[in-house]
């Protein structure tokens, strides 16, 4: 079965949280939720599906997928991941360590497990091995809010959802009191600072702030994300869990990170980090070296059904993140959607999902 197409369609969906729409990073209000899907064709007529990491990082990420990774895996054969992807890392080694390239690895080992598992008539889970699961839990990923007062109303609105944990995406300890405040003492609470902290000693200063608030895991604490001295520090002194991953490089940094002690739970990313192969060797590392393994994914498309399959397929029993927002359109349909705090495991055959083209081709941008 060989590859004859590899195509990015980036589709921007409209959203509401509850809350006034929160800037991308430093960048522009995020308006949409866009999502970047590849499309993956071979000369069998069987097509998967991917995601690759988009954001702020679509105008090289495309590019990426268009004129530097699809090329390459156009003609190979599509149901050897380990070779083609292998092959790939190897021969695009000076951009593969993380970035734009990588992404769009992640794509197309994505939508090659689909392929496999439409090949094979079975769901990608059930390819990892996995028990079985119908359903996995979930946790309401907020987008940033403004104020303490619109923290408790949206984070208390996520619990009387069915979510019965919640992460926000603030920086201040003043933050995460309003959400213990509003949901309290039972929910799970998590914060991701998005690499708040260039201090060590003002991230520690943080923490123990936070420590009344009895968090879950505080995410992403440190710029530069692979400090692993400082957030090795961070998690000595700062009295709470610490989670980081988002920003991996590839599957050996793992091994750093718990060399050094620098986290209690590791996030990869199934969009970012080379796809479903790449997190279930992350997932593998992080056992054996004793550091508990969560995917992240705030994702409403490919990306997230994978992470979805992933999770069911761990022996571990994992959260599976999940955004809290109501889209106004979904190419994937009720796929991507939660039911008192849980996420549905796709049982058909690859990702299980069928994608709505005329959605897709209605939001889809120029």
């Amino acid at each position: 079965m060989k590859i004859t197409r590899v195509e990015p369609i980036l589709v921007r969906l409209p959203y509401e949280h509850g809350a006034p729409k929160p800037a991308l990073g430093m960048g522009p209000i995020r308006a949409t939720m866009d999502a970047l899907f590849v499309r993956v064709e071979t000369d069998d007529g069987v097509t998967g599906w991917g995601e690759a990491f988009g954001f702020a990082t679509v105008p090289v990420t495309m590019p990426a997928i268009r004129d530097v990774v699809g090329p390459l895996a156009i003609g190979r054969d599509a149901t050897d991941i380990p070779a083609l992807t292998g092959d790939l890392k190897r021969r695009l080694q000076n951009m593969m360590h993380a970035g734009p390239a990588r992404f769009a690895l992640s794509a197309l080992d994505i939508a090659l497990w689909d392929i496999a598992g439409k090949a094979q008539g079975a769901p990608v889970w059930k390819l990892l091995g996995g028990p079985g699961r119908t359903r996995v839990p979930a946790y309401a990923s907020l987008l940033r809010l403004p104020t303490p007062e619109m923290v408790a109303e949206i984070a208390g609105a996520a619990v009387g959802r069915g979510y019965p944990r919640v992460k926000l995406h603030q920086k201040t300890p003043e933050m995460a009191a309003a959400a213990r405040r509003a949901i309290g003492p039972d929910i799970a609470l998590m914060v991701d600072t998005n690499c708040a902290w260039t201090s060590v000693e003002d991230a520690v200063a943080a923490a123990r702030a936070m420590q009344p608030c009895d968090l879950t895991w505080l995410e992403e604490p440190i710029s530069p994300p692979d400090d692993y001295e400082s957030l090795a520090r961070l998690r000595r002194d700062g009295g709470v869990p610490i989670a980081i991953g988002e920003n991996l490089g590839n599957p050996n940094d793992v091994k750093w990170m718990a060399h050094m002690g620098a986290a209690d739970i590791v996030q990869p990313s199934v969009v970012k980090h080379g796809g479903i192969s790449a997190v279930w060797e992350i997932a593998a590392i992080a056992r054996e070296r004793g550091i508990r393994c969560v995917p992240h994914s705030p994702f409403v498309g490919p990306g997230l059904i994978a992470t979805i399959h992933i999770v069911a397929a761990m022996a571990e029993d994992v959260v599976c993140e999940h955004r809290y927002c109501d889209l106004g359109a979904s190419p994937l349909g009720d796929a991507v959607l939660q039911r008192d705090g849980y996420l549905t495991v796709p049982q058909g055959p690859g990702l299980g999902i069928t994608v709505d083209e005329a959605v897709l081709a209605r939001y889809r941008a120029a």
